[in-house]
């Protein structure tokens, strides 16, 4: 097979993220939350694996015409921003009162990091809150707070993705990076085991998504305290 099939290949492959969205959109729609979740951890793990995919190919030197990145950075906003934020409009998780402006303060202010030329550090943190909304909004499913309580942290991220504290990508980061792969895949399995039950979730799964979450917002926290983000 040609380089050139090979990496269009690799570009339909990140443009299905756009169809998982709709499919995502759809469920939501329908409220069918654990549908809606499925949809959306299949769109993870095609950009998990896309990139790596994209570098081995060579798509960028083989199909220079066609921005891999541009297309990523699509389909994301649509996985990562888009369908949860209409999820948080369509649900019970917050005041309803409060629903449709959060959607779009959420929509708005997550322009920033994809926007962002600087968006990452040299060592591959990103630089303030990077709208991982998907994940957010999973959390509040399977944890179920007071829906004060989840505007609260709703907010809270929306103001953080304009404070230059580092978060950590769990595969781009060297610095203890087999321990952040680990905790990172004990996190997929836990979100994989949540989706599967009614929300919101048993104990145990919400004490392993708190733990996992800990640590990796922890390690970005301590980089940022330490003052050494951009080396």
């Amino acid at each position: 097979m040609s380089l050139r099939v090979l990496a269009s290949l690799v570009h339909v492959l990140t443009a299905s993220g756009a169809g998982l969205a709709l499919l995502a959109l759809l469920a939501a729609a329908h409220a069918d939350w654990q549908a809606m979740f499925l949809w959306l951890g299949i769109a993870l793990i095609v950009d998990a694996i896309d990139g790596p995919l994209a570098r081995r190919v060579k798509v960028a030197t083989v199909l220079p015409r066609w921005s891999g990145e541009r297309l990523d950075l699509i389909v994301d906003y649509l996985t990562y921003v888009a369908v949860p934020a209409f999820a948080l409009c369509q649900s019970e998780r917050l005041p309803e009162s409060s629903r449709v402006a959060a959607g779009v303060a959420i929509m708005l202010s997550s322009l920033v990091p994809f926007a962002d030329r600087e968006a990452k550090t040299a060592e591959g943190y990103f630089s303030g809150f990077p709208a991982v909304w998907n994940m957010v909004c999973l959390y509040l499913f399977v944890l179920e707070p007071p829906p004060l309580v989840a505007l609260a942290v709703v907010l809270i991220l929306i103001a953080l993705t304009f404070v230059p504290i580092l978060w950590i990508h769990p595969f781009r980061v060297r610095r203890l990076r087999p321990l952040t792969v680990l905790v990172t895949a004990i996190w997929g399995g836990a979100a994989i085991l949540s989706i599967a039950k009614p929300f919101p979730s048993p104990l145990w799964i919400q004490l392993l998504l708190l733990a996992t979450a800990a640590y990796l917002i922890g390690i970005g926290a301590v980089r940022s305290l330490a003052g050494v983000g951009s080396g």
